[in-house]
């Protein structure tokens, strides 16, 4: 029987980049198995993927598609590393806190493999750059945290022929599947149109088990793996739910919709109607949520007025009269509260708008101000006119004036 010399390994038959010696060691239990061997190791090794988003479930994803030998690995987000991210974003560590997250993930993975190249985007993705970037990769990797990201991933997928590998969690729950393919549905299949800003909480709002998004993260980069070796059944078609808590894995079959905007076939029912970015711009202007205070940059109802911490600090220090309204979560309420607030989470506010006076005038906040931006559209819908929202909410207000309470 011949020696197996690193001198074997080094040219494929149908000329996928060569592995090096020291590629060869790293990759040996790849290259051990039939489904993937040397040829399929060359494949990982000329394949771009793109990551959306370095943060929880970035990490992962990141973390063993750099191990696995993935040749370049794209990263694009705009945000810095928070402490508050370091209980699950696993390619960050304690002294990468206020860097820019790409250029942490970077360091981090030319760590674990130094035969990876990783470009790095340190700038939103949004509809004037969206469609440049994919169109540079062979797959994409949703991990945002919101969803107008979502929308414009997918959007920009279809329209670049792209395969986007998706993944969300929430709380204990997550998701997965595999968008964009030939024949397959994309995630307006399943979801046509965006929910309402604010109303449904991201995760610096409604919170996360930290081991969740590495669940979820790792099944990413298992799919991404798939589709590039050609092996397997990928989630095509098919929606792969975790509940984390009772530890159930099931799945649900998604078609694609002929009438389906973005991919949609049926041009008579409107499938296949977006043509550019430019045609769904409104379901882009929700952009991700900023990990320390959950806010996002989308612009208030022109209908709301929004006051500053110092506006409502001077307020109070004048003894005016008026209703504070907190429209978090309780759990949230017990981390700590504005005094004179009540509580009244905004999935309440509706009912309870029927016990408040219209004539008096009424302050809501939240954690960053998004969720009570929706409350006053509410309560304006209903009739009272002197409502406002604190803008950036408690963590504004903490940060601006009183350190005293948690950030969180």
């Amino acid at each position: 029987m011949g020696s197996l010399t690193a001198d074997r390994f080094t040219q494929t038959s149908d000329g996928a980049p060569l592995l090096a010696p020291d590629e060869v060691l790293r990759y040996s239990r790849h290259l051990l198995l039939d489904e993937v061997g040397i040829e399929g190791q060359g494949r990982i090794k000329a394949a771009r993927v793109l990551l959306i988003g370095a943060g929880g479930l970035g990490s992962p994803t990141a973390l063993y598609l750099a191990a696995a030998g993935v040749g370049t690995i794209g990263l694009i987000d705009f945000d810095r590393v928070d402490e508050s991210n370091l209980q699950r974003q696993l390619l960050h560590g304690t002294r990468d806190v206020g860097r820019p997250k790409v250029e942490s993930a970077r360091d981090r993975l030319r760590d674990v493999n130094p035969h990876v190249t990783v470009e790095v985007f340190n700038t939103r993705f949004t509809p004037d750059n969206a469609l440049d970037i994919v169109r540079g990769f062979d797959i994409v990797v949703d991990g945002s945290d919101n969803f107008a990201t979502r929308y414009l991933t997918n959007d920009a997928c279809v329209l670049a022929g792209k395969r986007n590998v998706y993944g969300s969690i929430f709380r204990f729950e997550g998701q997965a599947s595999v968008f964009g393919t030939d024949g397959g549905p994309c995630y307006r299949c399943l979801f046509r149109e965006p929910p309402p800003a604010g109303l449904v909480p991201n995760c610096a709002e409604a919170g996360v088990l930290g081991v969740l998004p590495g669940l979820i993260g790792t099944i990413q980069a298992t799919e991404t793996l798939k589709l590039i070796l050609g092996i397997g059944e990928p989630l095509i078609g098919r929606l792969l739910l975790v509940e984390s808590l009772a530890m159930t894995f099931r799945t649900i079959k998604v078609r694609q919709d002929p009438s389906c905007p973005a991919c949609g076939t049926d041009v008579s029912r409107g499938g296949g109607t977006i043509r550019s970015l430019a045609d769904r711009a409104h379901d882009y202007a929700e952009v991700a949520c900023d990990a320390r205070t959950g806010s996002r940059s989308a612009k208030a109802a022109p209908s709301v007025r929004e006051i500053t911490p110092a506006e409502l600090a001077e307020k109070v220090r004048l003894g005016d009269d008026f209703d504070l309204i907190d429209v978090r979560e309780p759990l949230e309420w017990q981390l700590g509260q504005l005094a004179g607030a009540r509580l009244v989470p905004l999935g309440t506010i509706a009912a309870a708008a029927r016990e408040l006076d219209p004539t008096r005038e009424i302050v809501l906040y939240c954690k960053g101000g998004v969720r009570s931006l929706a409350a006053a559209e509410q309560l304006i819908e209903a009739g009272f006119s002197k409502v406002a929202s604190l803008n950036g909410g408690i963590m504004r207000w903490r940060d601006e004036i009183d350190p005293t309470l948690p950030r969180y």
